[in-house]
C-alpha cells in the first residue's frame, strides 16, 4: 500500500482539489483507493457527497477502527475516510498520545490488504499532525502557486525535511493555478526552479472548470476530462506514478 499526501504549509493552494482528482484517477485505473480527509472543513467529503460523523477523536485514540468509518463513494474502487469538525482539535488529541507521530500509521496499518493507494488530504500549517503525516506517507505531493509567498513556504518545507533528516519521505512539488497571462507566472514556469529534481513538469492552469468542482461535487477529471485542467491532472498523476515507482497494473487496467 502506497500513501501519498496532498500537503502544503500554505492554505488556498489547491490541496483538496489535488487529492480529490488524484484519488479519482487512481481508482479509474483499477487501483483500490482510499482518500482520507484530514481537514476539519471536510471539503473532500463534500466533493464526493459523503458526510462524516464525529469520529475523529475516537479514531485517533484507537477506540474506533477506520474500517467501521470508511464510506464508499459513487465511484468504483474509491472509498473515503471522511473528516468531521472534531479534526480541528487533532493536534491536541495527538499531543495526548504516547507516540503521536505514529498515530496515523497505526490507523492505516490494518488497511494494507484492502487498498493499493491511500491519499491524504491535509490541512495547511506545520504542526504535530503534519509531522504525523510525514511519518505515515511515502510521498508528499505539494501544489504550489507561482508566487513569492508560496515559493517561500515550499522552501521552508524542503528545509524542514532536510533539517529533520526525513530521508524516506519523497517530496514532489508542482505549480498550480498558473495564469500564463501574468509575467510572474511565466517567469516561474521558465525559471531554473523547474529543473529541480523535486519539481514536476506537469502544472495545472488557472481554469474555470476547477472552480466548478465544488458546485458539481465531482472531480474535474471526471466531468471535464478533455479540458485544460482535466488534462493537466491526468498528466500530473502519470508523472506521480512514474516518480513513485508504482507497480504495473494488470493488463485489464489502465497503466500510468
Amino acid at each position: 500500500m502506497r500513501v501519498i499526501a496532498s500537503y502544503n504549509i500554505k492554505g488556498g493552494v489547491g490541496k483538496t482539489t489535488t487529492a480529490v482528482n488524484l484519488a479519482w484517477l487512481s481508482s479509474r485505473e483499477g487501483r483500490r483507493t482510499l482518500l482520507w480527509d484530514l481537514d476539519s472543513q471536510g471539503a473532500a467529503g463534500y466533493c464526493f457527497r459523503v458526510q462524516g460523523r464525529a469520529h475523529g477523536k475516537r479514531l485517533l485514540r484507537g477506540k474506533s477502527d477506520a474500517g467501521d468509518i470508511i464510506r464508499s463513494t459513487s465511484y468504483d474502487g474509491l472509498d473515503l475516510l471522511p473528516a468531521d469538525f472534531s479534526y480541528r482539535n487533532v493536534d491536541v488529541l495527538l499531543h495526548d498520545e504516547k507516540q503521536p507521530l505514529n498515530r496515523l500509521q497505526k490507523v492505516l496499518k490494518p488497511l494494507k490488504q484492502d487498498y493499493d493507494i491511500v491519499i491524504l488530504d491535509c490541512p495547511p500549517g506545520l504542526s504535530l499532525l503534519s509531522e504525523a503525516v510525514f511519518r505515515a506517507a511515502d510521498m508528499l505531493v505539494v501544489p504550489t502557486l507561482p508566487s513569492i509567498l508560496s515559493l517561500r513556504t515550499l522552501k521552508m518545507l524542503i528545509d524542514f525535511r532536510k533539517e529533520h533528516a526525513i530521508k524516506d519521505l519523497q517530496l514532489l512539488a508542482f505549480l498550480t493555478m498558473v495564469d500564463r497571462r501574468k509575467k510572474l507566472h511565466n517567469d516561474v514556469i521558465e525559471s531554473s526552479l523547474r529543473a529541480q529534481s523535486w519539481m514536476l513538469e506537469a502544472f495545472v492552469p488557472y481554469a474555470s472548470e476547477v472552480e466548478q468542482m465544488a458546485e458539481r461535487r465531482e472531480p474535474v477529471a471526471a466531468y471535464a476530462p478533455h479540458g485544460r485542467a482535466g488534462t493537466a491532472y491526468m498528466a500530473l498523476w502519470q508523472e506521480v506514478c512514474k516518480k513513485s515507482g508504482l507497480s504495473p497494473l494488470p493488463q485489464s487496467s489502465r497503466s500510468c
